[in-house]
């Protein structure tokens, strides 16, 4: 009986791993995707961050009612500091511990103690550059968002350019 020789033909060995312009076409839209990706991520971090504002400007307000109910005014008649009588409470240089903004609270002006301004002016992180104000009679107001000087909004911006 004959055998029969199976003849093994050699291929020839594929390499492995990738070309260069392979990895050049997954590093440029890895490029593009985080170009798009990490400026909507900024603006997510940002609207938490100006949530603190809001927050510590709405607690603040209720605070200065209730000194206007006990000393009938919201600082000592004749200065320009609110919530400044004579056995002020403590709050009244107000500014949560590990705060991303800075608060002030400035009176109407030196004769007028019956109405005041809170602001808030960022100071740490995304939080630089966005000024909201509250007023006494409850009117908010964004100065500046985004570093961007803002007129005419009676509100408080989060998102974008419309209240």
């Amino acid at each position: 009986m004959k055998t029969k020789k199976i003849a093994l033909r050699k291929s020839k060995k594929s390499s492995t791993g990738f070309t260069l312009v392979e990895l050049m076409i997954v590093v440029a839209i890895i490029g593009i995707l985080a170009s798009v990706a990490y400026p909507s991520y900024q603006n997510y971090v940002r609207r938490g961050a100006v949530q603190e504002a809001f927050g510590a400007l709405s607690d603040y307000r209720v605070k200065m009612e209730q000194y206007y109910q006990d000393y009938r005014g919201y600082g000592a008649a004749g200065g320009v500091v609110c919530a400044n009588g004579t056995g002020a409470p403590a709050w009244n240089t107000f500014a949560p511990v590990g705060a991303k903004f800075t608060y002030a609270c400035a009176l109407g002006s030196a004769t007028d103690n019956q109405s005041y301004t809170l602001t808030a002016t960022g100071s740490n992180g995304i939080a630089v550059g966005n000024v909201f104000t509250l007023t006494s009679g409850n009117i908010k107001g964004t100065t500046k968002f985004k570093n961007q000087t803002v007129t005419g909004k009676a509100c408080w911006l989060a998102r974008g350019d419309e209240c």
